[in-house]
């Protein structure tokens, strides 16, 4: 099979972190996001969405999407287990992980689409018509930004990781979450719970996946 990956984008470098915790090596094949090489005809193949991170099975099938990609490696590999076992861990983790993507890393692309000027009329990733940026939308994403970090802040006083006593995939979301934000100008500031999850979460090997 074959991973195909991307340098500095967020949602494959999830990909990379989970892979690096299970210890599992995969194949990658790196796509230059900044020469339009995921725009292509040969990736468009692959992906016609023109979204990275994509895993090609030995098949030929083609999964898409970081979190059913981590899935699909979650199956064959379930140990060490970062999804959760029990019940009640599978929807802890599974609950926080929607959290962060809908009320955080969705405000760091708000913010970030909407002001970076290099992606003038590319205010969506991946293969669309041109989709004009809208100054609004990156106010809307300082907004819930804030809202989302001083939540979490919260809820991280109370345990070390944002899951449980355990670093699992709402972690490794939450970690590439928090440094994406950082490109797009989103801050942690007086959240000093944050902090020092992040202080553990990037000092684990795979965090440099």
């Amino acid at each position: 099979m074959k991973l195909y990956d991307a340098a500095w984008a967020p949602s494959p470098r999830r990909v990379r972190i989970y892979l690096a915790e299970k210890g599992v090596e995969v194949e990658r094949v790196m796509i230059d996001l900044r020469a339009n090489e995921h725009l292509g005809d040969a990736y468009l193949e692959i992906n016609p969405r023109g979204a990275v991170p994509a895993l090609e099975l030995d098949d030929g099938e083609v999964i898409t999407e970081s979190a059913a990609i981590c899935r699909y490696f979650e199956a064959l590999h379930p140990a060490p287990s970062l999804f959760g076992t029990s019940p009640i861990e599978i929807a802890r983790i599974e609950s926080w992980t929607r959290r962060v993507e809908s009320d955080g890393y969705i405000a760091a692309v708000y913010a970030f689409r909407n002001s970076i000027p290099q992606l003038k009329d590319r205010g969506v990733a991946g293969k669309w018509p041109p989709i004009p940026q809208i100054p609004d939308l990156a106010t809307r994403g300082a907004v819930m930004w804030k809202a989302f970090i001083e939540g979490l802040n919260g809820h991280l006083a109370e345990q070390e990781w944002i899951a449980g006593d355990a670093y699992t995939f709402a972690d490794i979301t939450a970690l590439v979450t928090v440094d994406f934000a950082a490109k797009a100008g989103l801050d942690i500031h007086g959240c000093g719970n944050i902090g020092r999850w992040l202080e553990a979460a990037s000092a684990r090997p795979s965090a440099g996946a």
